[in-house]
């Protein structure tokens, strides 16, 4: 069975209607230098061929690990009601229509994302979502150096080191001068930082918690930076953010954050979910598009996108950001995790996620070799200090079927020796038993069992 949707008659007739001979004609004023000097090398497999070769190669994915990674992705409970929700027709084939205006259930899940995410960070405005939280990350810096005509961004070593990779691949075209704050026991230092935050800095970047997990001193950088006229960007975890105070409470005016654990599964790192909030006065900066409530001529209920910053709806010199869609159906998740949740049903989710990480830790602590690596407060994650490269603990865990939590030494010099360890409402006693007893294991004689 041929996989090729049209005929060779098909093939032919469009080939004479555009006036050329041959495929190869359509693609003659490519050079030659940069065209694939080779056959693509796709075996001729039957339908079921093909069907056997995926479930082979599928079945060599560790689908049943028990989870205790963390870093800005988390194995999160998701209510059964979601999927069926998401996997309605009207939902799931519309993806993120160019004229949503078009559709207005598909207005009103995004006027209600944004909603919900005003309602978790105290902002005034947020848009209808982004890539993924690294990619909001740098959309926010970008954001603050148009707002404020400036070219220098102080950014503390404790953001996730992801997003501050995207935002110095955003920022290799602009004149831009990044700092990156070296973190002092896993804290921003703020002495250092209020050495180099002055009246050219646009912003700066701070996480609460920040990536090791830690509560970092928010208003600390708020005054700093406001102290010169600047932009204070802070990124959140939407769970964690139910039991503390909102960003707005902490002065920040850009909101940013990885949304997948409201409701998207871990699935191997993607598709993630990012979400942007800030101030009013920012909002004909922010990028991508905002839908919004209004009443129409016959004053009923309509939704409407207010916003479009864009290069396809205004001239390309006042567009805020190329990104021309936003993350619709994972958006849509996230509106109906929230709603589903609601404020309590968040709130129990990070108490019980604190309540399991704060016990863990403690355990831990009380194994030979193991012990806390830096000494203030968190919520849920936490980095453990590990008497042999974390890596190899890692690879020697998921033998037995444990993601035990992810290598610090990847990103951060000095921390080979160091696993960070994150807990959801997932992780039941009899996992934590699990993982304290395969520690000790490892203590006593280098293996893990996994028991």
């Amino acid at each position: 069975m041929s996989f090729v949707p049209n005929t060779d008659d098909n093939r032919k007739e469009m080939l004479n209607r555009i006036g050329v001979k041959s495929i190869e004609d359509i693609f003659a004023p490519i050079p030659s230098k940069a065209r694939l000097a080779r056959k693509l090398d796709i075996p001729a497999n039957s339908e079921l061929e093909v069907l056997n070769k995926i479930d082979e190669l599928a079945s060599k994915n560790l689908s049943d690990l028990t989870c205790f990674a963390g870093g800005g992705i988390y194995d999160h409970f998701i209510p059964a009601a979601l999927d069926t929700i998401i996997s309605r027709p009207e939902f799931m084939t519309a993806y993120t229509p160019y004229q949503a205006e078009v559709s207005q259930g598909t207005l009103q899940v995004i006027y209600e994302f944004q909603s919900h995410i005003c309602r978790l960070t105290g902002m005034d405005v947020a848009n209808a979502s982004m890539y993924d939280g690294a990619t909001a990350a740098a959309e926010a810096v970008v954001m603050a150096m148009n707002v404020t005509k400036r070219d220098k961004v102080v950014i503390s070593e404790t953001v996730s080191p992801l997003f501050r990779k995207v935002i110095d691949t955003y920022l290799s075209g602009h004149k831009v001068e990044i700092v990156t704050i070296l973190h002092k026991d896993g804290m921003t230092d703020f002495n250092k930082m209020s050495d180099v935050v002055d009246e050219k800095t646009a912003a700066v970047v701070t996480a609460q918690p920040n990536f090791f997990g830690l509560l970092e001193d928010a208003n600390n950088a708020a005054d700093l930076i406001h102290r010169v006229g600047g932009k204070f960007i802070l990124a959140i975890d939407p769970i964690t953010q139910a039991l503390l105070k909102t960003p707005a409470d902490l002065g920040a005016d850009i909101v940013i954050g990885e949304g997948q654990p409201l409701g998207i599964p871990v699935s191997f790192g993607g598709p993630l979910l990012g979400f942007f909030a800030a101030k009013l006065d920012l909002i004909r900066f922010m990028p991508g598009r905002i839908a919004s409530r209004t009443i129409d001529v016959d004053n009923k209920v309509g939704y409407v996108l207010t916003l479009q910053t864009r290069e396809q709806h205004i001239r390309r010199e006042k567009a805020t950001s190329n990104i021309c869609t936003n993350q619709a159906l994972c958006a849509t998740a996230a509106a109906v995790y929230m709603t589903l949740m609601g404020k309590s049903g968040l709130k129990q989710a990070a108490l019980l996620s604190a309540e399991k990480a704060q016990k863990a830790q403690k355990l831990i602590s009380e194994i030979d070799g193991f012990e806390p690596f830096f000494k203030a407060p968190f919520v849920r994650e936490f980095v453990v200090k590990t008497p042999k490269p974390a890596k190899d603990i890692i690879n020697e865990a998921t033998k037995h079927n444990l993601l035990i939590g992810i290598d610090a030494g990847r990103w951060y010099k000095n921390m080979d020796n160091c696993l960070i360890m994150a807990f959801t409402e997932k992780r039941t006693d009899n996992d934590i038993i699990r993982l304290i007893n395969s520690l000790k294991e490892y203590s006593q004689h280098g293996v893990l069992s996994g028991m």
